[in-house]
C-alpha cells in the first residue's frame, strides 16, 4: 500500500508540474518564485497518504473513544494521611493509610479491595466499610493494591500473587507501627468478595513471619486480631462447594483453571493448593473471631442460589466449622434476626476501640 501511494504521488505531481500554463501576453513565461497552490495542496495530501497508510490503525484512544482513568476515593473518604506508600517490587504494591488522631498507638483496619482477584482498586473503600466512622472512633485504616491474577497468572497457583501481597503489606504496615502509631496487637482485616476471602485467608493461615530472615519486615507477624467481611467465599474447595450450593460456579480461576467442570475435574490434582489456600481448610481451634455479613436472603444449603459467587450459604458453612472448633463466628444476612452488629464497621468498632 505504500509503494502504491508513493507511485501515485510520483505520477501525480509529474503530472501537475508537467501541465502548460495558460497563455498571456508575454511571450515568455514567467517562472513563480512558490510552487502553485494547487501543487502545495496536492503535495500535502499526498505526504500524509505516505505518512499514514490506508490500512493503519489510529491510536487505541481514537477508535474506543475511551481514557483509562484512575478510580476516585468517594466524597466521603477524607484524604489519606499518606498515599501510594510501596509495600513491595510491582506497581501495584502500594497502600494509602489514614491516621487516626490518638496520644496512644491505634488499632488499625486492613482493608482488602474485592473484584474477583482480577480487578477493583484500594479506592473502592467505601464500599467495604466506613472509613471516617472508624477514624472518629480512633481506629486508623489501611487500603491496599495487590497484584491481579489476570496479569499474573504465571505464579502457580495464580492465587498466590493476591494472597501473599496481602500478607506482605500486612508486615509492611507492622513494620511501621512506631512512625504510625499504630497498635501491631489489635489489626483487623475487612474487605468484600475476594476482599473478604483474602481477609479469611489472612485470619486462618499459620503466622508467616520468617524469623530468622534478614528483611525485617519478612519477620513481622501475619496473624490478625479479627476480621469483619462482606460477601465472602469462605471456601475454594469445588466439591464443597457444589455441595453447599449446586450451581457454584466460583473459584476455578484461583488455580488456573477455565472452567468450573474444569476446577470440579481438576480437584484431586490441586488439592494441595485448595488445602492451602481455602480459608475453611485452614481454620483451628486458635484463631480469631470473625463477622461475616452477606447481603443476600438467608441461607438454603443444597438449593441453587440467584448469587451463587456471594451466597449467605458460605457463611453458615464457616460458622458451623466454628461452632465445632469453638470459636467466635458472627453471621448476618439479609432478614436475619437478633442481629447484633448491623455491619462490619459497627462490628470492628465494637472490637477493635479502646476505652
Amino acid at each position: 500500500m505504500k509503494i502504491y501511494n508513493a507511485l501515485l504521488i510520483t505520477a501525480l505531481i509529474t503530472s501537475v508540474c508537467s501541465a502548460e500554463e495558460p497563455k498571456t501576453v508575454i511571450e515568455t513565461p514567467v517562472i513563480p518564485k512558490k510552487p502553485p497552490k494547487t501543487l502545495g495542496i496536492l503535495i500535502l495530501c499526498m505526504m500524509s497518504m505516505v505518512t499514514l497508510p490506508t490500512d493503519a490503525k489510529p491510536p487505541k484512544a481514537l477508535r474506543t473513544g475511551k481514557v483509562s482513568q484512575k478510580e476516585q476515593y468517594a466524597d466521603s473518604i477524607p484524604k489519606p494521611t499518606l498515599s501510594e506508600v510501596a509495600y513491595g517490587p510491582h506497581e501495584r504494591n502500594v497502600i494509602d493509610f489514614w491516621k487516626a488522631k490518638s496520644e496512644k498507638p491505634t488499632p488499625l483496619a486492613f482493608v482488602i479491595h474485592g473484584g474477583g482477584w482480577k480487578n477493583g482498586s484500594k479506592e473502592r473503600l467505601s464500599r467495604f466499610v466506613d472509613a471516617p466512622a472508624l477514624l472518629n472512633a480512633g481506629i486508623s485504616v489501611v487500603a491496599i493494591n495487590y497484584r491481579l491474577i489476570k496479569s499474573n497468572s504465571e505464579l502457580q497457583p495464580p492465587v498466590r500473587a493476591p494472597l501473599y501481597d496481602a500478607a506482605r503489606a500486612l508486615q509492611f504496615v507492622r513494620s511501621k507501627a512506631k512512625e504510625w502509631n499504630i497498635d501491631k496487637t489489635r489489626i483487623a482485616a475487612s474487605g468484600s468478595s475476594a476482599g473478604a476471602c483474602s481477609s479469611l485467608w489472612l485470619l486462618y493461615h499459620d503466622d508467616l513471619a520468617d524469623s530468622k530472615s534478614k528483611d525485617s519486615i519478612a519477620r513481622e507477624s501475619t496473624r490478625l486480631y479479627c476480621a469483619a467481611v462482606n460477601n465472602a467465599q469462605t471456601s475454594l474447595d469445588p466439591k464443597q462447594l457444589k455441595a453447599w450450593t449446586p450451581n457454584s460456579k466460583y473459584g476455578g480461576h484461583a488455580f488456573g483453571m477455565k472452567s468450573f467442570d474444569q476446577f470440579l475435574a481438576e480437584r484431586k490434582n490441586i488439592l494441595p493448593w485448595i488445602q492451602e489456600y481455602s480459608p475453611y481448610a485452614l481454620v483451628s481451634s486458635d484463631d480469631p473471631p470473625v463477622y461475616l455479613y452477606y447481603k443476600g436472603p438467608a441461607p438454603a444449603i443444597g438449593k441453587p442460589q440467584k448469587d451463587p459467587t456471594h451466597t449467605a450459604n458460605f457463611g453458615l458453612k464457616l460458622q458451623e466449622r466454628s461452632e465445632e472448633l469453638g470459636l467466635s463466628c458472627e453471621l448476618v444476612y439479609t432478614g436475619a434476626k437478633r442481629v447484633k452488629h448491623k455491619d462490619a464497621t459497627a462490628y470492628l468498632i465494637a472490637a477493635l476501640k479502646i476505652n
